[in-house]
């Protein structure tokens, strides 16, 4: 992975996490918008300018890539990098969280 990618992405934006996570399985903006809400209580709220200027910089850098287009609307779905940098992203979460109870972090 490009050392770049990784300072860029790492750590996450909340936003910009919810909308990776939400892309393993193919979603398009609308839908993602949709889960986040689910997934956050309604806590966080993704606006459409947000949403789709941080789709097209992940397209752009090969964190997702476009997986089809269904009613006019298009899909993405994570690639490999995409995974290799949420994984990383969830295990940075996951020490501080830890952290944060007074645990220490073996991953």
């Amino acid at each position: 992975m490009e050392e770049r990618l990784k300072r860029i992405y790492v750590p996450m934006t909340e936003t910009g996490f919810y909308i990776l996570f939400c892309l393993q399985e193919e979603m398009h903006g609308y839908s993602i918008g949709k889960k986040v809400g689910e997934l956050t209580g309604g806590e966080i709220t993704i606006s459409p300018g947000t949403m789709y200027g941080t789709l097209s910089k992940m397209e752009k850098d090969g964190l997702i890539e476009f997986a089809r287009e269904e009613d006019k609307r298009r899909l993405y779905r994570i690639t490999a990098l995409g995974r290799e940098i949420l994984t990383i992203e969830q295990k940075r979460i996951e020490r501080l969280y830890k952290n944060s109870k007074g645990e220490r972090y073996e991953g």
